[in-house]
């Protein structure tokens, strides 16, 4: 069954029902690979690309199952779901409440007229929680770049590198393994740039006896690999090593917890709990993890707020951390896939402390 026909399914559409969609992560997931702008249109009788003359030739390439159509100077793309709906006899639109601004969903609906609107509620996206074999495939591979990545880039750190210089190399690298391109902007923070969670690379050196938190991942197939690892230049101070053997436990429990029906809240109240207990209560202040598919953060998650069930398919990553001003800080993520039986990491790097 094709992305688009899950839709239909899920969503139990009618002869007189359609769907517009305009994120691009759910255009490229109901299409099945279109990479480009415009609105995608389903309903029962047909699936329709809407864009203009940049991206048709690219639309017919990756989407071939989807007719495609051109946007000009007198037909935009409201204008051409408009066309498509009189075409189907829709009634009922769905569109995506949480994407659109106010100011395109009032042109919509001005172009289109007099008929019902539903919003979608994140419909493509409860789909896409769920991988199939393909997908898992792509994440897969993504995941086995950053792991060689990694690898590789330990024997290029040296004291005196900036933070800047790092981020450089790891991503050339990853560009060099055949990734697409990073699924996000890597983050390396060193010393005591790591209580930073989401650090942003600077000029800052490298200094021996620092812990340096590296954060990227990369896209195969348009699907997103993320991973992270603390590692030492040099030998780190006592506390510093504590704060590592605490992280690195919490991540491990809360790995080997997860399998198919558990209940997301519950592992990420495990890492916290023990976080808690080892004297660090308030230095974890992030949820312990995320989906990942097409886009870097997806649902659902482990944080305090989702109690959500693990099901076989999801992706998702364990990414405990420990972060304390003044001091710095230590994150070590995996991405893993939930199986039938438990789970596969899908990220393979070592996870104990590497002193370099």
């Amino acid at each position: 069954m094709t992305a688009s026909e899950k839709l239909i399914q899920h969503l139990g559409l009618g002869a007189a029902d359609a769907v517009a969609v305009h994120n691009p992560s759910n255009m490229f997931y109901l299409t099945e690979g279109y990479t480009g702008e415009g609105v995608v249109y389903i309903s029962c009788k047909q699936r329709v690309i809407v864009t203009d003359f940049r991206y048709t030739e690219q639309a017919e390439r990756q989407a071939p199952g989807f007719r495609v159509v051109m946007t000009d100077k007198d037909c935009s793309h409201s204008a051409w779901l408009a066309k498509l709906c009189k075409e189907d006899g829709i009634t009922t639109l769905r569109y995506e409440d949480d994407y659109l601004t106010v100011k395109d969903f009032e042109g919509l609906r001005k172009a289109v007229g007099d008929m019902q609107y539903i919003p979608l509620n994140r419909a493509p996206e409860v789909l896409r929680q769920v991988k199939t074999e393909a997908e898992a495939a792509a994440i897969r591979s993504a995941c086995a770049i950053t792991s060689k990545a990694f690898d590789e880039v330990l024997g290029k750190i040296h004291e005196g590198m900036t933070e800047k210089e790092l981020r450089i190399e790891l991503d050339f690298i990853q560009l060099k393994l055949g990734a697409q391109g990073n699924s996000f902007d890597t983050i390396i923070a060193s010393g005591v740039n790591g209580s930073l969670c989401h650090a942003v690379p600077t000029d800052k050196k490298l200094v021996k006896g620092e812990m340096i938190t590296m954060d990227f991942g990369c896209k195969v197939g348009g699907y997103c690999s993320d991973m992270t690892r603390t590692v030492a230049l040099g030998e780190p101070s006592a506390e510093m090593r504590r704060i590592y053997d605490t992280v690195l436990h919490a991540q491990t429990i809360c790995e080997d917890a997860v399998a198919p029906g558990k209940n997301c809240f519950d592992i990420d109240k495990m890492a916290r709990d023990y976080i808690d207990a080892q004297g660090y209560a308030g230095r974890f202040g992030h949820g312990l993890g995320h989906a990942v598919g097409i886009d870097i953060h997806e649902d659902p998650r482990f944080s305090p707020s989702c109690h959500d069930t693990l099901v076989p398919g999801i992706v998702i990553t364990v990414e405990p951390g420990v972060y304390v001003p003044g001091l710095g800080g230590v994150r070590i993520e995996n991405t893993v896939l939930v199986t039938e039986n438990g789970h596969e990491a899908l990220t393979t790097a070592p996870k104990q402390l590497i002193v370099l």
